[in-house]
């Protein structure tokens, strides 16, 4: 295991490095939080597909092709239909808002007064988020080091806010392409190929499965539609990744970046399912699902290789981990402790202190990091924080948020409505039926809906004036905030 141990630390020492060489740039509050929404196609992809790829596609998604076969890949496949959809439905028009956080942008829709609580709600999403990625944590460092929990997950979990600290959303890109890239060749082009090879081609594993494994539905049409209703609709409203959208260059690169970002998650979500099923052939007795990624690459890889294939491993969980970070501290410090201090300013407005915000949005991803290492200590089932987390979003922002795009006569009050009458119902059914039942997502949506379409109707319909500001804002012609423009270097990563 030497080799391995050097390419896992080699690869450790990598992302610290960059961490550092990111605070070098982010310099700015732009800088920091959206890496002065400067990122070319090439790198806003790489990034992009880096986010929604963590632990739970990676490690999860094999074990659901271990548990279902092929049909386990649709909770990943659900996932880039979400992306898929962002990107080519609303990522453009996101772009062009120029602010940082969702709740800015309800700000600006509804003309203020939704910020507070909208935000309190993604903040909970983001934090279960962060927790559930640095759990993975010792899964995988159980695999490498024979490693306690405890100390796995203040391992992996320092790295990651350590970087993230560091150097912001420019170290989490920067850091976020190189897992891109380790992600692809460890799983796709190492581990997919080996592990059908092993389980001696598809023939022999048809042969030695039942015939549901290659079912394509085989999972259950209800499983499909629950899982379209969490993280396909949760890709669409997520802070994590509207502040990925935040990053591009321009709306074009924000809407053809991110279909091929969504493109790639397709067929990650298929290689991970065909995995799981080999996993199936070679070892059809293992305890749990979810071994079955550690045990097929302890088992059937060469030295070396297993070392790349759980870097892999590692960099999935690392940066949908740092993505979430990034976003639970900018929506803590922007949209809730900035609001109870009383420091409102208008969206994506910035001014001399630009600097001191800086570090301010630095001290909170350091506290921020630190509640979510205490956190992922604390709790055992993964399924179930990242189950409450989606449950949080779908049921009480989805409605607010994509009513705020596509309906002009939704009110403030609508939206304020629909966020406490969704996120309470969620609550309440999920402590009714089970956090892992399907009835707190479907009925919480639905009242969702229903608070906001009737308080809507029944509430004076936004100031005209707010909309045409909104509609300025939606097509681009809003300046850009000035402070952002001078921080604009001669180049342009690409």
């Amino acid at each position: 295991m030497a080799v391995d141990y050097l390419v896992i630390v080699v690869y450790l020492a990598g992302m610290l490095a960059m961490g550092w060489w990111g605070m070098r740039r982010a310099r700015s509050k732009s800088e920091f939080l959206v890496a002065g929404r400067r990122l070319g196609p090439a790198m806003y992809s790489g990034t992009m597909a880096a986010i929604v790829l963590g632990g739970a596609s990676t490690i999860g998604g094999v074990g659901l092709g271990y548990q279902y076969g092929l049909s386990g890949a649709w909770m990943v496949f659900t996932i880039g239909l979400g992306l898929l959809a962002l990107s080519v439905f609303f990522s453009a028009r996101i772009a062009r808002l120029k602010v940082y956080t969702v709740s800015e942008m309800l700000d600006l829709r509804y003309g203020g007064r939704a910020g507070v609580i909208s935000g309190l709600v993604m903040w909970a999403y983001t934090l279960m988020l962060a927790v559930t990625s640095t759990i993975a944590y010792a899964t995988i460092f159980d695999v490498l080091f024979d490693m306690n929990r405890t100390l796995a997950i203040v391992l992996g979990g320092s790295i990651v806010v350590a970087y993230s600290t560091l150097g912001g959303m420019w170290s989490i890109t920067l850091t976020d392409m190189v897992q891109f890239v380790v992600k692809t060749i460890g799983v796709l082009l190492l581990l997919l190929p080996i592990a059908v090879v092993k389980a001696g081609g598809f023939s022999e594993m048809k042969a030695k499965l039942p015939t549901e494994y290659f079912d394509p539905l085989g999972i259950g049409g209800e499983t499909i539609f629950t899982y379209v209703l969490i993280y396909t609709f949760g890709m669409l409203i997520g802070q994590d990744i509207w502040q990925r959208v935040f990053t591009a260059r321009s709306d074009t690169t924000a809407k053809w970046g991110g279909t091929v970002a969504g493109t790639y998650c397709l067929a990650y979500a298929l290689a991970g399912a065909v995995i799981g099923t080999a996993a199936k052939v070679l070892y059809p007795k293992l305890a749990s699902p979810d071994d079955a990624f550690a045990t097929i690459v302890k088992e059937e890889l060469p030295v070396g290789v297993r070392g790349l294939v759980l870097a892999a491993a590692l960099a999935a969980v690392m940066s949908t981990s740092s993505g979430a970070l990034i976003a639970c501290a900018t929506v803590a410090n922007n949209d809730i402790w900035s609001r109870v201090r009383g420091v409102v300013k208008a969206p994506a407005a910035e001014n001399a202190e630009d600097h001191d915000e800086v570090k301010g949005n630095r001290a909170f991803i350091l506290i921020m990091g630190l509640a979510v290492i205490c956190t992922a200590i604390a709790i055992d089932n993964v399924v179930e924080a990242l189950t409450v987390a989606y449950n949080l979003l779908v049921g009480g922002l989805l409605v607010p948020i994509l009513g705020g795009l596509v309906w002009k006569r939704g009110t403030v009050h609508g939206a304020l409505a629909s966020v406490i009458v969704g996120g309470l119902a969620v609550v309440g059914l999920m402590a009714i039926y089970g956090i892992l039942a399907n009835e707190p997502v479907y009925y919480g949506l639905l009242a969702s809906l229903a608070a906001y379409l009737v308080v809507s109707f029944a509430t004076p319909a936004t100031d005209a004036a707010v909309l045409t500001a909104w509609r300025e804002r939606l097509a681009g012609r809003a300046p850009e905030p000035e402070s952002e423009l001078a921080s604009e270097p001669a180049a342009t990563p690409r």
